[in-house]
């Protein structure tokens, strides 16, 4: 484990940078919003982390509160990280993030990795805008990358997941990648995009109708 590193300053945002501000951990902490993930998962899901450094974060992380490893029960059997309840408070952090750095997506590189649900936390926020969700429920996203699921509204859970939803979802959306980059940008809210036709909605949940009637 690597000595932590100070910035010795008596100031909250460098106390907070004492912990996050380290190279990968808050995409360790992006990765994990989605709940326990296994070692290789993480791995897979950084492009460009060696294992080195992600095995060394991860420590780091334990040490300072952030996660804990645990077994899981038979027939998993495998070793899994996951956030603790001081490190789920970094939601907004990242959320807010995400918001300022939004601007910057507006053209994909050439060299630029993507998974479906790292537009997650952006639409997440945006759907929490939505008047009439009724306290949100489980979104269900369907990307060309791929597909991924959300809770609106979720407090001490997983707030999103890869794939699709565990059970029957609230809500489907199904949108392009660019118009998920937009509403992530804030170029268009959600309702704007689903009166437009870029987003369509199906499910008879109340977020799903809010969505269709608003």
């Amino acid at each position: 484990m690597s000595p932590r590193r100070s910035y010795d300053q008596y100031c909250s945002t460098a106390r907070a940078l004492d912990v996050v501000g380290d190279r990968w951990t808050l995409l360790i902490v992006r990765e994990l919003l989605a709940g326990p993930r296994r070692y290789t998962d993480l791995h897979v899901d950084l492009p460009g982390v060696s294992t080195d450094v992600l095995a060394s974060r991860l420590k780091d992380m334990e040490r300072d509160g952030l996660a804990t490893r645990r077994r899981l029960p038979p027939p998993g059997a495998a070793y899994v990280y996951e956030l603790t309840g001081r490190g789920r408070q970094l939601l907004p952090v990242l959320q807010a993030l995400g918001e300022w750095g939004a601007p910057e997506l507006v053209e994909r590189r050439a060299t630029d990795a993507v998974r479906a649900h790292w537009f997650a936390l952006p639409l997440l926020r945006g759907l929490g805008a939505v008047d009439g969700a009724g306290g949100g429920g489980l979104v269900e996203v369907r990307l060309e990358e791929g597909e991924f699921h959300l809770y609106v509204g979720a407090e001490d859970v997983p707030v999103y997941g890869a794939g699709p939803a565990p059970g029957e979802p609230d809500a489907r959306l199904s949108m392009d990648t660019g118009t998920c980059a937009a509403v992530g940008r804030g170029d268009v809210s959600v309702l704007d995009a689903v009166r437009d036709g870029r987003i369509e909605v199906t499910g008879e949940g109340t977020l799903a109708k809010a969505l269709r009637e608003a």
